[in-house]
Order: structure tokens, then C-alpha cells, then sequence
């Protein structure tokens, strides 16, 4: 899992999930953090928030989160679930800020 800043091309926090093996073409995974699921697109061993505008709620929840749940389905068709330490999160994502401006 990934929060991507990138200032020159004006994007802050951008989520991503590099799974490692291919997921289902056309299909869709979801996220859940704290409680609240968050849909994502996938596209071959990769997964974003669907909707852009939920990206700042992902989070927020993520600040404030232990962990975070990935479910999905690989291009053979198996569940997967991966899950995700959010410990330190806040710090990185401040020191990110501070760096990345």
C-alpha cells in the first residue's frame, strides 16, 4: 500500500495497492479502515480509490486506524485478503509534508 505526494504534478496522498500477482480484469476491490469500506478499481496487480473525492476521508481514517483490509480477487479467480499496518502512518505522512513541498 502506497500514499503517493508527487507537488510538481500537484498531487497529495494518493493511494495505491500494488498486490503482487494480477487481479480479475474489469474487477473491483474494496478497502476498509476503521469501520468504513472504500471502493477501488483495479487494473492488473493494482488498486486505487474509485471515487477521487473519497481519497482525503481514505485518509483520515488511515491517520486515525490500526489497520487497513484489502479484499480482492486474482486474475484465477481466488479471494485475497490482505491486510496492512497503519503504525506510523501520521508520522510519515507529516514528515512527507514537511519534505515534499
Amino acid at each position: 500500500m502506497f500514499i503517493s505526494s508527487r507537488p510538481a504534478d500537484k498531487v497529495a496522498n494518493e493511494i495505491s495497492v500494488m498486490v503482487g500477482y494480477p487481479l480479475k480484469p474489469s474487477s473491483e476491490a474494496t478497502a476498509e479502515v476503521g469501520g468504513t469500506t472504500f471502493q477501488l478499481y483495479t487494473l492488473n496487480d493494482g488498486a486505487w480509490i474509485k471515487n477521487a473525492a473519497e481519497e482525503a476521508h481514505m485518509v483520515d481514517a488511515m491517520k486515525s486506524g490500526d489497520s487497513a483490509v484489502v479484499k480482492g480477487t486474482s486474475a484465477k479467480g481466488t479471494e485475497s485478503i490482505d491486510t496492512y499496518s497503519l503504525k506510523g502512518l501520521t508520522e510519515a505522512l507529516d514528515r512527507v509534508a514537511q519534505e515534499c513541498k
